[in-house]
């Protein structure tokens, strides 16, 4: 007596779950890539024939084009700051390692009395300040 089974199994496997976790994977780390420097802020540097570098920078300060400060330790990431805490926080930064410079970028196309009071806060408290450029394109 022959007893039929009335369901299959087929030993194929499926691979339509396979491929949603690779698409899933693959949108993961996309997105994770862009986002790897989010706090890098994208200002437009004025241009410059000088040469002169620096290369030891304790803080970086970034004036971006409507005016908003934020700094940066190293190469650490950036964190916005308020004009009133910005003298605070440079003497205490200064106060770590007075050997080095703060580096100042500002967009090019920002009023000159943000640079100023910036300049001011170097000068009042012997700071070593450098204004960041770009290379001219003529160079």
């Amino acid at each position: 007596m022959a007893i039929k089974r009335r369901s299959k199994f087929e030993s194929a496997f499926n691979m339509s779950s396979m491929t949603d976790m690779m698409f899933l994977l693959l949108l993961f780390f996309m997105i994770a890539a862009t986002m790897s420097a989010p706090n890098d802020l994208r200002i437009k540097l004025p241009q410059s024939k000088s040469k002169a570098s620096t290369r030891v920078v304790l803080v970086k300060v970034t004036i971006d084009s409507i005016g908003n400060y934020s700094v940066a330790e190293g190469k650490g990431a950036t964190s916005p700051i308020d004009f009133e805490a910005l003298e605070d926080y440079l003497k205490a930064a200064m106060a770590k390692d007075t050997t080095t410079f703060v580096s100042l970028h500002a967009h090019e196309n920002l009023p000159y009395k943000e640079i100023v009071k910036v300049l001011d806060i170097a000068n009042q408290n012997k700071l070593k300040l450098v204004i960041a450029t770009k290379p001219s394109a003529s160079n």
